[in-house]
């Protein structure tokens, strides 16, 4: 696994983990919080239907999907922590 791949895939480690804590809570949320939930589980849904594809393009040397795959990664832990300061 080249250095690229080791640290995307650490980084969706780190949100699968924060959604799992996330999902937790969810039962104490208000709906702004649960309205914030829906929007970025559909990002999240469409980062793990990417995975495999991903992986084989990174492997590849795909530089402008590194740079997507950051800011969607970016804008899912944003929204986790505005999720997070709703509780």
């Amino acid at each position: 696994m080249t250095d690229t791949q080791a640290q995307w895939q650490a980084m969706v480690d780190r949100l699968r983990q924060e959604r799992d804590e996330l999902r937790l809570k969810l039962h104490l949320a208000t709906a702004e919080a649960r309205d914030e939930w829906d929007k970025v589980e559909a990002k999240w849904t469409e980062v793990e239907a990417r995975l495999p594809q991903v992986k084989a393009e990174l492997r590849d040397g795909g530089q402008n999907l590194r740079a997507a795959l950051d800011l969607v990664t970016e804008e899912i832990s944003s929204r986790y922590e505005r999720i997070r300061r709703l509780f």
